[in-house]
């Protein structure tokens, strides 16, 4: 929804000194980090559809879209006229529209339809492009992405469900699976008195006739959360006769009748407004056993290795829009006789902002290279899954603080809700949450460093890359390998994490972004000559380059492919 014809001559006073809205831009080609990264971790091949993506999240149009899906929350309908229990989630027409814009660009199927190296890099990109337009749609398709390869563990299953969910097509219809050119996904394993404790599953899983993998169960008990609450299955987490297990429940069953899973209410949440989160209850449910009794939480994993993926993408793509947003408005405003972006505190601020914000893309992409090189190389799958808790981790924890320096940029107008920011900001801390919040991450860092040794010499390996380039570098390894060297204990976690994910970024910024860009991160994050908040860059920082870098020349970068 465009605002060029917006009057400026009003009653008593012209409006001037105010910006325009940001229009006829292109979220992937603006992005140089981006775009260098897509082509370095082995994804050019999709250079062209990412234009496409990044000019669909820019899109007016779409972004007035996912304001409406949040504006016009979801409403659950448990009844229909007559009284019977429908139990379905009706949604604004804008999020169908955001999850169909989803669907065609292979938001939740990409690396799964294209077999080729570079489709995690290239979901990467996409990602974190998709999460600058809306976010309460990355719930359903994070699911699809990590159920994948979850489900293909039980054949039997794959072969009815897997052509649904690859489809590109959405289809919102409550209808059974078998009417549909296409499927969602939810997964649920929460319950109130578990948590994160994932052991203390109360709902019991019974078998109809003989038990064990793809066999049919009988479901009771509840869930306390289940995001993407009007999906057409619910991967749902049970107790076995032999312990956890992880199951498909359709909301409808082969004879075309409802499966008996009561959405006892929708929850009112901070922000994600568009998504509907819900409480169920299961009472004779039917759902079928992916893996063995007792081996749900082994089950399971590859489903969270993706799922946590999907969330460390989701604020690097929040900090992305911030920035973009913050630059535009800097640009177009002035104070004491200067435009903003002219002021030199204000430029510090942004500099700092455009730091974070590719060091964040920087790292997620590689991660994203050693997700697409895990089958055949064992270093990179031992790499990926440590570099994924820790990114997951930290990137959470400061996106929620960037994004409120991001709104104070704008002042006022970006606490106002015409604003694209505060949804933003409500989004922000949601994925510091799912998949995990900040002490499960950090405790299944340290889980991963003492289970396997060739965890931490693949992190060791990546680092040291860039020996001798950097002081503050060759400090932070020799301090990581005095930390790492000795007994890890759990309280420590946060602060190994925290280091951890700061040498990674260093090691990548070192190797791949301009020295600008380098020197001040190493001289900031690692040596602590950077204060707490953004915006302390200390002298010397050569801030004209890394602004230029952050937001180029739209006329002169726009066509082209970065040479790497």
């Amino acid at each position: 929804m465009a605002y060029l014809n917006a009057e400026t001559n009003l009653r008593t006073h012209v409006v001037e000194n105010q910006p325009h809205t940001l229009e006829q831009t292109n979220a992937f080609l603006s992005d140089i980090a981006l775009r260098e990264a897509l082509s370095r971790e082995g994804a050019d091949w999709a250079f062209d559809r990412m234009v496409k993506l990044g000019a669909d999240v820019a899109d007016p149009d779409n972004i007035h879209k996912a304001t409406l899906a949040n504006r016009f929350p979801p409403e659950l309908k448990r009844f229909d006229p007559y009284g019977r229990r429908i139990d379905t989630v009706e949604f604004h027409p804008a999020w169908h529209d955001i999850m169909a814009l989803a669907w065609r660009h292979e938001l939740p199927t990409l690396p799964w339809r294209h077999d080729r190296p570079g489709a995690h890099v290239a979901k990467a990109a996409a990602s974190i492009l998709f999460n600058q337009l809306e976010g309460g749609v990355m719930c359903p398709f994070a699911i699809t992405y990590g159920i994948i390869p979850m489900l293909r563990q039980q054949p039997e299953l794959a072969a009815v469900w897997e052509r649904l969910m690859l489809s590109t097509e959405y289809d919102p219809r409550p209808r059974p699976h078998y009417e549909k050119r296409g499927v969602t996904v939810a997964f649920s394993v929460t319950e109130k008195q578990g948590g994160s404790d994932v052991r203390g599953v109360s709902t019991e899983a019974k078998p109809i006739g003989q038990a064990g993998p793809g066999r049919e169960y009988l479901l009771r008990g509840h869930k306390w959360f289940c995001s993407a609450a009007g999906a057409d299955v619910i991967f749902i987490v049970a107790q076995t006769a032999q312990g956890l297990g992880c199951f498909l429940v359709p909301r409808w069953l082969d004879d075309g009748s409802r499966n008996p899973i009561s959405i006892e209410r929708l929850k009112d949440k901070l922000g994600n407004k568009s998504n509907a989160s819900a409480e169920l209850e299961l009472e004779n449910t039917h759902g079928w056993l992916i893996g063995e009794e007792g081996r749900g939480i082994q089950t399971m994993m590859m489903f969270m290795l993706y799922t946590r993926f999907e969330v460390a993408l989701a604020p690097v793509g929040i900090m992305r829009l911030g920035l973009t947003h913050a630059l535009h408005h800097v640009q177009h405003r002035s104070a004491f006789q200067r435009r903003l972006i002219d002021q030199p505190l204000m430029r510090n601020v942004l500099a700092d902002l455009a730091i974070e914000s590719e060091a964040a893309t920087t790292l997620v992409m590689r991660i994203a290279r050693a997700f697409d090189a895990a089958s055949i190389n064992d270093s990179e799958r031992s790499f990926g899954r440590l570099a994924v808790a820790i990114a997951k981790y930290w990137l959470n924890k400061q996106v929620v603080p960037f994004i409120h320096e991001a709104m104070e940029v704008h002042g006022g107008i970006g606490y106002i809700e015409e604003s694209v920011i505060p949804r933003f900001y409500r989004e922000a801390p949601i994925n510091g949450i799912w998949e995990g919040a900040g002490n499960v991450i950090s405790l299944d860092v340290l889980r991963a460093l003492r289970k396997d040794k060739g965890t931490l010499t693949a992190f060791f390996d990546e680092i040291e890359v860039v020996r001798s380039a950097d002081r503050h570098m060759d400090a932070a390894v020799l301090d990581l390998k005095s930390l790492l060297g000795a007994p890890l204990a759990d309280d420590q976690a946060r602060y190994i994490t925290e280091k951890m994910a700061l040498a990674l970024q260093a090691s990548l910024l070192i190797r791949h972004a301009p020295s600008a860009v380098t020197d001040a991160f190493c001289a900031t994050r690692l040596s602590g000559r950077g204060a707490q908040a953004f915006g302390t860059l200390p002298n010397g920082v050569d801030i004209d380059t890394i602004l230029s870098r952050a937001l180029p020349d739209r006329k002169s970068s726009f066509a082209v492919r970065p040479q790497v």
